[in-house]
Protein backbone atom coordinates (compact mmCIF):
# COMPACT_ATOMS: atom_id res chain seq x y z
CA UNK A 1 0.00 0.00 0.00
CA UNK A 2 1.71 3.12 -1.37
CA UNK A 3 2.17 5.96 1.87
CA UNK A 4 0.71 9.43 0.42
CA UNK A 5 2.25 12.48 2.54
CA UNK A 6 0.79 15.93 1.95
CA UNK A 7 3.03 18.60 2.81
CA UNK A 8 3.30 22.17 1.44
CA UNK A 9 6.72 24.48 1.32
CA UNK A 10 4.08 26.74 3.51
CA UNK A 11 3.51 24.18 6.12
CA UNK A 12 7.73 23.85 6.14
CA UNK A 13 8.83 27.41 6.35
CA UNK A 14 5.80 28.98 7.90
CA UNK A 15 4.76 27.53 11.69
CA UNK A 16 4.68 28.95 14.98
CA UNK A 17 8.14 29.23 15.83
CA UNK A 18 9.07 31.67 12.99
CA UNK A 19 6.39 33.70 13.38
CA UNK A 20 7.56 34.33 16.56
CA UNK A 21 11.14 34.41 15.53
CA UNK A 22 9.82 37.50 12.97
CA UNK A 23 8.11 39.59 15.92
CA UNK A 24 11.08 39.19 18.73
CA UNK A 25 14.43 38.21 17.23
CA UNK A 26 16.84 41.24 16.07
CA UNK A 27 19.04 40.22 13.19
CA UNK A 28 21.91 42.64 12.93
CA UNK A 29 22.68 42.73 17.35
CA UNK A 30 26.60 41.81 16.44
CA UNK A 31 28.76 43.04 14.04
CA UNK A 32 32.14 40.80 12.60
CA UNK A 33 34.47 42.28 15.26
CA UNK A 34 32.30 41.40 17.56
CA UNK A 35 32.31 38.22 16.48
CA UNK A 36 36.01 37.92 16.22
CA UNK A 37 36.51 39.13 19.09
CA UNK A 38 33.69 37.15 21.18
CA UNK A 39 34.87 33.72 19.61
CA UNK A 40 38.69 34.65 18.82
CA UNK A 41 37.93 33.93 15.25
CA UNK A 42 41.18 35.35 14.07
CA UNK A 43 43.25 33.04 16.95
CA UNK A 44 45.50 30.89 14.43
CA UNK A 45 44.94 27.21 14.20
CA UNK A 46 48.89 26.70 14.44
CA UNK A 47 48.96 28.26 18.00
CA UNK A 48 45.69 26.78 19.24
CA UNK A 49 44.66 23.89 17.23
CA UNK A 50 41.65 23.51 15.92
CA UNK A 51 38.61 23.52 18.61
CA UNK A 52 34.51 23.07 18.12
CA UNK A 53 31.70 21.25 18.58
CA UNK A 54 30.30 19.16 16.08
CA UNK A 55 26.43 18.85 16.66
CA UNK A 56 23.40 16.61 14.62
CA UNK A 57 19.96 16.80 15.91
CA UNK A 58 17.44 13.92 14.35
CA UNK A 59 13.36 15.17 14.39
CA UNK A 60 10.62 13.16 14.96
CA UNK A 61 7.90 15.06 12.59
CA UNK A 62 7.86 17.79 9.96
CA UNK A 63 7.73 20.08 12.94
CA UNK A 64 11.16 21.36 13.27
CA UNK A 65 10.64 21.87 16.95
CA UNK A 66 9.81 17.55 17.53
CA UNK A 67 13.51 16.97 18.42
CA UNK A 68 13.94 13.26 18.69
CA UNK A 69 17.45 12.56 19.30
CA UNK A 70 21.02 14.92 19.78
CA UNK A 71 24.42 14.33 19.32
CA UNK A 72 27.81 16.21 19.18
CA UNK A 73 31.44 15.16 18.98
CA UNK A 74 33.78 17.48 20.69
CA UNK A 75 37.03 18.93 19.16
CA UNK A 76 40.19 20.09 21.09
CA UNK A 77 43.19 20.71 19.18
CA UNK A 78 42.14 19.77 16.31
CA UNK A 79 41.88 15.73 17.77
CA UNK A 80 38.20 14.30 18.20
CA UNK A 81 37.73 13.93 22.06
CA UNK A 82 34.76 12.63 22.58
CA UNK A 83 31.03 11.43 21.06
CA UNK A 84 27.80 11.71 23.17
CA UNK A 85 24.18 11.41 22.11
CA UNK A 86 20.81 11.76 23.73
CA UNK A 87 17.56 10.29 22.53
CA UNK A 88 14.99 13.03 23.61
CA UNK A 89 11.11 12.15 24.12
CA UNK A 90 9.69 14.76 21.52
CA UNK A 91 5.92 16.75 21.99
CA UNK A 92 3.45 13.73 22.96
CA UNK A 93 5.99 10.97 21.80
CA UNK A 94 4.67 11.70 18.26
CA UNK A 95 6.24 10.69 14.83
CA UNK A 96 5.50 10.74 10.90
CA UNK A 97 6.77 7.69 8.91
CA UNK A 98 8.84 9.54 6.92
CA UNK A 99 11.18 10.43 9.13
CA UNK A 100 11.07 7.04 11.38
CA UNK A 101 12.18 5.62 7.90
CA UNK A 102 14.80 8.41 7.55
CA UNK A 103 16.40 7.84 10.89
CA UNK A 104 15.00 4.14 12.54
CA UNK A 105 14.12 6.06 16.02
CA UNK A 106 10.47 5.56 16.97
CA UNK A 107 8.18 6.11 19.46
CA UNK A 108 9.31 2.83 21.71
CA UNK A 109 12.42 3.94 22.03
CA UNK A 110 11.48 7.54 23.53
CA UNK A 111 8.77 6.68 25.55
CA UNK A 112 10.91 6.91 28.68
CA UNK A 113 13.37 9.31 27.38
CA UNK A 114 13.49 13.06 29.09
CA UNK A 115 11.95 16.37 27.31
CA UNK A 116 13.94 18.63 25.24
CA UNK A 117 13.60 20.91 28.31
CA UNK A 118 15.59 18.50 30.30
CA UNK A 119 18.23 16.92 28.14
CA UNK A 120 19.42 20.49 26.73
CA UNK A 121 20.17 21.38 30.43
CA UNK A 122 23.11 18.78 29.94
CA UNK A 123 23.92 19.57 26.11
CA UNK A 124 24.38 22.90 26.61
CA UNK A 125 27.67 23.77 28.68
CA UNK A 126 29.20 21.39 26.17
CA UNK A 127 28.34 24.73 23.76
CA UNK A 128 28.49 27.74 25.33
CA UNK A 129 30.54 30.09 24.29
CA UNK A 130 32.40 27.67 21.52
CA UNK A 131 32.01 27.47 18.12
CA UNK A 132 29.29 24.86 16.74
CA UNK A 133 29.43 23.24 13.61
CA UNK A 134 26.61 21.13 11.82
CA UNK A 135 26.47 19.72 8.10
CA UNK A 136 23.82 21.87 7.21
CA UNK A 137 22.71 24.74 9.56
CA UNK A 138 20.00 25.82 7.52
CA UNK A 139 18.52 22.35 9.19
CA UNK A 140 20.20 22.09 12.56
CA UNK A 141 20.23 25.74 13.85
CA UNK A 142 16.41 26.74 13.00
CA UNK A 143 15.73 23.24 14.71
CA UNK A 144 16.99 24.70 17.68
CA UNK A 145 15.75 28.17 17.12
CA UNK A 146 12.07 26.86 17.07
CA UNK A 147 12.70 24.50 19.89
CA UNK A 148 13.33 27.12 21.94
CA UNK A 149 11.29 29.77 21.65
CA UNK A 150 8.40 27.41 21.30
CA UNK A 151 9.41 26.76 24.95
CA UNK A 152 10.47 29.59 25.81
CA UNK A 153 13.46 29.03 26.52
CA UNK A 154 16.63 31.12 26.79
CA UNK A 155 18.96 31.12 23.92
CA UNK A 156 22.48 29.67 23.99
CA UNK A 157 26.06 31.65 23.17
CA UNK A 158 27.74 30.42 20.04
CA UNK A 159 29.41 30.80 17.00
CA UNK A 160 28.21 27.76 13.85
CA UNK A 161 29.53 26.97 10.77
CA UNK A 162 28.33 25.02 8.06
CA UNK A 163 30.50 22.01 6.75
CA UNK A 164 28.03 21.78 3.78
CA UNK A 165 28.44 24.95 2.55
CA UNK A 166 32.64 24.62 3.50
CA UNK A 167 32.70 21.02 1.37
CA UNK A 168 30.93 22.88 -1.66
CA UNK A 169 33.90 25.23 -1.91
CA UNK A 170 36.41 22.67 -1.14
CA UNK A 171 35.58 19.21 -2.03
CA UNK A 172 35.98 18.83 -5.71
CA UNK A 173 34.07 16.33 -7.89
CA UNK A 174 30.76 15.62 -5.70
CA UNK A 175 27.83 15.43 -7.14
CA UNK A 176 25.96 15.94 -4.34
CA UNK A 177 27.36 17.47 -0.40
CA UNK A 178 24.86 15.14 1.56
CA UNK A 179 27.11 13.70 4.21
CA UNK A 180 27.25 10.00 2.98
CA UNK A 181 28.68 11.38 -0.60
CA UNK A 182 31.73 13.75 0.46
CA UNK A 183 32.47 11.69 3.37
CA UNK A 184 32.95 8.96 0.73
CA UNK A 185 34.90 11.24 -1.16
CA UNK A 186 37.32 12.13 1.18
CA UNK A 187 37.32 8.20 3.05
CA UNK A 188 35.77 9.24 6.32
CA UNK A 189 34.21 6.38 7.78
CA UNK A 190 30.22 7.23 8.29
CA UNK A 191 28.80 5.03 10.88
CA UNK A 192 24.86 4.63 11.19
CA UNK A 193 23.99 7.54 8.82
CA UNK A 194 21.04 9.85 10.39
CA UNK A 195 21.96 8.45 13.51
CA UNK A 196 23.00 11.90 15.56
CA UNK A 197 26.25 10.53 17.14
CA UNK A 198 27.58 8.81 14.22
CA UNK A 199 26.67 11.98 12.32
CA UNK A 200 28.02 14.44 13.92
CA UNK A 201 31.66 12.44 14.56
CA UNK A 202 31.93 12.06 10.80
CA UNK A 203 30.70 15.92 10.22
CA UNK A 204 33.64 16.70 12.79
CA UNK A 205 36.20 14.88 11.02
CA UNK A 206 34.37 16.07 7.74
CA UNK A 207 35.02 19.87 8.69
CA UNK A 208 39.00 19.52 9.75
CA UNK A 209 39.56 17.90 6.05
CA UNK A 210 38.10 20.68 4.45
CA UNK A 211 40.06 23.48 6.66
CA UNK A 212 43.20 21.60 5.49
CA UNK A 213 41.86 21.71 1.80
CA UNK A 214 41.23 25.12 1.91
CA UNK A 215 44.39 26.19 3.88
CA UNK A 216 42.84 28.51 6.23
CA UNK A 217 44.73 29.52 9.26
CA UNK A 218 41.84 30.85 11.28
CA UNK A 219 38.51 30.48 11.43
CA UNK A 220 38.50 34.04 10.30
CA UNK A 221 40.30 33.31 7.54
CA UNK A 222 37.80 30.44 7.03
CA UNK A 223 34.81 33.15 6.55
CA UNK A 224 37.01 35.16 3.71
CA UNK A 225 37.63 32.03 1.86
CA UNK A 226 33.98 30.76 1.92
CA UNK A 227 32.89 34.34 1.17
CA UNK A 228 29.98 33.27 4.53
CA UNK A 229 30.12 34.75 7.48
CA UNK A 230 29.46 32.85 10.92
CA UNK A 231 25.69 31.89 12.17
CA UNK A 232 25.38 33.14 15.62
CA UNK A 233 22.91 32.48 18.84
CA UNK A 234 23.11 34.20 22.29
CA UNK A 235 20.17 35.79 24.33
CA UNK A 236 17.30 36.63 22.38
CA UNK A 237 19.24 36.58 19.01
CA UNK A 238 19.56 34.19 16.55
CA UNK A 239 21.56 35.06 12.92
CA UNK A 240 22.14 32.26 10.36
CA UNK A 241 25.27 31.77 8.12
CA UNK A 242 25.05 34.81 5.83
CA UNK A 243 26.60 35.26 2.42
CA UNK A 244 29.03 37.83 1.97
CA UNK A 245 28.39 37.53 -2.04
CA UNK A 246 26.05 39.65 -3.53
CA UNK A 247 22.27 38.88 -5.16
CA UNK A 248 22.71 39.30 -8.71
CA UNK A 249 21.40 41.95 -10.34
CA UNK A 250 18.54 40.30 -12.47
CA UNK A 251 16.98 37.40 -12.91
CA UNK A 252 17.34 34.51 -15.66
CA UNK A 253 13.45 33.76 -15.56
CA UNK A 254 11.99 36.98 -16.41
CA UNK A 255 8.30 35.89 -15.53
CA UNK A 256 9.36 34.84 -11.78
CA UNK A 257 10.13 38.27 -9.64
CA UNK A 258 10.89 37.62 -6.07
CA UNK A 259 9.25 39.28 -3.05
CA UNK A 260 12.03 41.47 -1.49
CA UNK A 261 10.80 41.04 1.70
CA UNK A 262 10.93 37.09 1.85
CA UNK A 263 14.90 37.92 1.16
CA UNK A 264 16.73 35.63 3.35
CA UNK A 265 20.58 36.27 3.28
CA UNK A 266 21.44 32.92 5.43
CA UNK A 267 19.86 30.68 3.04
CA UNK A 268 21.81 28.47 1.00
CA UNK A 269 20.52 29.40 -2.22
CA UNK A 270 20.98 33.23 -1.62
CA UNK A 271 23.00 34.94 -4.88
CA UNK A 272 23.01 31.33 -6.38
CA UNK A 273 21.53 30.38 -9.57
CA UNK A 274 19.37 27.39 -9.35
CA UNK A 275 18.09 25.11 -11.82
CA UNK A 276 15.42 21.79 -11.46
CA UNK A 277 14.89 19.30 -13.88
CA UNK A 278 12.41 15.94 -13.38
CA UNK A 279 9.18 15.95 -11.57
CA UNK A 280 9.49 17.23 -7.84
CA UNK A 281 6.89 15.91 -5.72
CA UNK A 282 6.49 19.52 -3.36
CA UNK A 283 5.43 22.01 -5.89
CA UNK A 284 5.43 22.72 -9.48
CA UNK A 285 8.94 23.77 -11.25
CA UNK A 286 7.29 27.70 -11.30
CA UNK A 287 6.55 27.35 -7.40
CA UNK A 288 10.01 26.20 -6.48
CA UNK A 289 11.65 28.94 -8.44
CA UNK A 290 9.74 31.13 -7.25
CA UNK A 291 10.67 30.11 -3.92
CA UNK A 292 14.69 30.65 -5.13
CA UNK A 293 13.63 33.81 -6.46
CA UNK A 294 12.22 35.34 -3.15
CA UNK A 295 14.89 34.30 -0.64
CA UNK A 296 17.56 35.69 -3.20
CA UNK A 297 18.93 33.20 -5.57
CA UNK A 298 18.72 33.26 -8.76
CA UNK A 299 16.26 31.21 -10.60
CA UNK A 300 17.38 29.71 -14.38
CA UNK A 301 15.66 27.05 -16.66
CA UNK A 302 18.95 25.71 -18.18
CA UNK A 303 22.26 24.51 -17.01
CA UNK A 304 25.42 26.66 -18.33
CA UNK A 305 28.94 27.18 -16.75
CA UNK A 306 27.16 29.68 -14.36
CA UNK A 307 24.10 27.41 -12.87
CA UNK A 308 25.25 26.87 -9.02
CA UNK A 309 23.06 24.17 -7.79
CA UNK A 310 20.43 21.54 -10.26
CA UNK A 311 17.46 19.74 -8.58
CA UNK A 312 16.95 16.97 -9.66
CA UNK A 313 13.82 15.32 -9.52
CA UNK A 314 11.68 12.15 -10.29
CA UNK A 315 12.29 11.51 -14.36
CA UNK A 316 10.28 9.77 -16.78
CA UNK A 317 12.40 6.69 -18.23
CA UNK A 318 10.50 6.71 -21.10
CA UNK A 319 11.59 10.28 -21.75
CA UNK A 320 15.25 10.21 -20.36
CA UNK A 321 16.22 6.53 -21.40
CA UNK A 322 17.59 3.76 -19.90
CA UNK A 323 20.42 6.02 -17.89
CA UNK A 324 17.21 7.71 -15.78
CA UNK A 325 19.27 11.45 -16.58
CA UNK A 326 17.50 14.39 -18.13
CA UNK A 327 19.28 16.60 -20.24
CA UNK A 328 20.58 18.96 -17.97
CA UNK A 329 21.50 16.32 -15.77
CA UNK A 330 24.05 15.07 -18.57
CA UNK A 331 25.48 18.26 -19.07
CA UNK A 332 25.53 19.22 -15.58
CA UNK A 333 27.77 16.13 -15.41
CA UNK A 334 29.68 16.84 -18.42
CA UNK A 335 30.48 20.85 -17.11
CA UNK A 336 31.53 19.11 -13.37
CA UNK A 337 34.39 16.95 -15.45
CA UNK A 338 35.18 19.41 -17.01
CA UNK A 339 35.95 21.55 -13.56
CA UNK A 340 33.06 23.49 -13.46
CA UNK A 341 31.74 24.18 -9.82
CA UNK A 342 28.29 22.96 -10.27
CA UNK A 343 26.32 21.05 -7.23
CA UNK A 344 23.75 18.18 -8.17
CA UNK A 345 21.42 17.47 -5.28
CA UNK A 346 18.02 15.66 -4.68
CA UNK A 347 14.52 16.90 -4.19
CA UNK A 348 14.99 15.74 -0.27
CA UNK A 349 18.60 17.64 0.12
CA UNK A 350 17.05 20.79 -1.50
CA UNK A 351 14.30 20.44 0.87
CA UNK A 352 16.23 20.21 4.18
CA UNK A 353 18.48 23.34 3.38
CA UNK A 354 15.34 25.19 1.76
Amino acid sequence: MALTINISFGDIKSNKASALAEQLLPRNTYDKVNDKESFKLDSLFSENGINFVALDLETATFERNSICEIGITIVEKSQIKETKSWLVQPNDNEYDYFNMEIHGIRPEDTKDSPDFNEVWQEVLPYLEGKVVVAHNTAFDMYVLRDSFLLRQMKFPNFAFFCSYRLSTKVVKGCYSYSLPIVCEALGIELGNYHRAGDDSKACAELFLRCIQLAEAESFAALQNATEVRCGRFSNNYFRPQLSTKKSGSGLNVSEIVGDPSKIDEGSYFFGKAVCFTGKCLYGTRKDLLQIIADVGGIPVDSVTKKTDILVVGQQDYRVVGQDGMSGKQKKAMKLKDEGVEIEIMSEAEFLSNI
